[in-house]
């Protein structure tokens, strides 16, 4: 049987117009600019120019997370407290305030972690003294002394970052050897040295497991030791 080809086989399909080409801007065109330009993108909508910005500041985040160890919370919890404070920043920040946006960033970080530390331990009834919150630069690496010396002697630049009692230190600093296992006082130390976890693991020769137990337990062991602390006060 035959198959009489169709009168329009020979005809060619329309072609599709094309539309003007998006100039959709690449992550390296924000890198180029200065972050107080890239902040009056997204103040303009630019939904790429603000995840730019909160790429690069991710690490600057975590790294003021780590100068804050609050008692039975995830350090987790703390640096997306610390981002939320970056997106304050990019959606509050004026040029004309004569500081540049890094500033401007790092002062909405800080309060936002110190507000939400604040706000969760008047919800659980916990006193201030269950975070202890360490200026980093003075806990130098070589030094003899310890954390909790650091603690003592360090001088805030901002008096809201150093918020512990001088009578609960004392009492932590004379009874940290009884509460903590040596183990779990290196990891503590360490931890808030700024070290990650694997770090931590891999200078004590352990498992990162075992330096997550071990900070959770410090964790669980100190808040015990603070609230018993203060029932007795």
């Amino acid at each position: 049987m035959d198959f009489q080809d169709d009168e329009h086989s020979d005809e060619s399909l329309p072609e599709l117009e094309e539309g003007p080409e998006e100039d959709i801007p690449l992550m390296s065109d924000y890198a180029a600019m200065a972050d107080e330009d890239v902040v009056a993108l997204c103040r303009q909508g630019d939904t790429m120019a603000e995840e730019y910005l909160l790429n690069k500041y991710k690490n600057f985040v975590r790294s003021k997370a780590r100068s804050y160890f609050l008692i039975g919370a995830d350090h987790e919890d703390i640096v997306q407290e610390g981002m939320i404070g970056l997106y304050k920043a990019i959606r509050d920040f004026r040029p004309d305030k004569l500081s540049s946006f890094r500033a401007f960033a790092e002062l909405c970080i800080t309060r936002q972690i110190i507000t939400a530390i604040k706000t969760a331990t008047r919800q659980k009834h916990i006193p201030l003294n269950s975070y202890v919150s360490l200026n980093k630069p003075l806990y130098d690496e070589e030094s003899d002394r310890t954390l909790l010396d650091v603690i003592i002697e360090g001088r805030a630049t901002n008096p809201e970052e150093l918020i512990i009692g001088q009578e609960d230190l004392n009492s932590i600093h004379h009874k940290i050897d009884e509460v903590l296992s040596g183990l779990e006082q290196e990891v503590l130390r360490a931890y808030l040295d700024g070290k990650s976890y694997q770090e931590i693991a891999d200078n004590l020769g352990r498992h990162v497991k075992s330096i997550d137990n071990a900070l959770q337990r410090v964790k669980r062991k100190l808040e015990k030791y603070l609230e018993e602390n203060g029932k007795e006060a």
